[in-house]
């Protein structure tokens, strides 16, 4: 028997994003609430460090800075859906 046809399928989805902003509680917290609305794996890649986004301290101990780019990452079943939130919120960070 084949897989089910109503799982949908899993994808990933990929953006960099130039801040606008340094990265404080303020958009942090934003950007935590928006990742843990998604069943997507989501990833901030900057400097060499990939975290996940979900954790508050994480995200801020990534010294992500204003002009700085982060990547964020998908993979799951609404991957493009959590990649467009979160680089909405990066990108919109004052």
């Amino acid at each position: 028997m084949s897989a089910s046809s109503d799982t949908p399928a899993a994808t990933s989805h990929e953006a960099a994003v130039v801040l606008p902003a340094n990265l404080h509680a303020r958009p942090v917290g934003r950007l935590a609430r928006a990742a843990g609305g998604f069943d997507s794996t989501i990833e901030l890649d900057y400097n060499g460090k990939t975290i996940n986004p979900t954790g508050v301290l994480g995200v801020m101990g990534l010294g992500a800075t204003a002009g700085s780019t982060v990547t964020v990452r998908a993979t799951g079943p609404d991957a493009h859906d959590a990649v467009a939130a979160l680089t909405g919120v990066l990108a919109n960070a004052e």
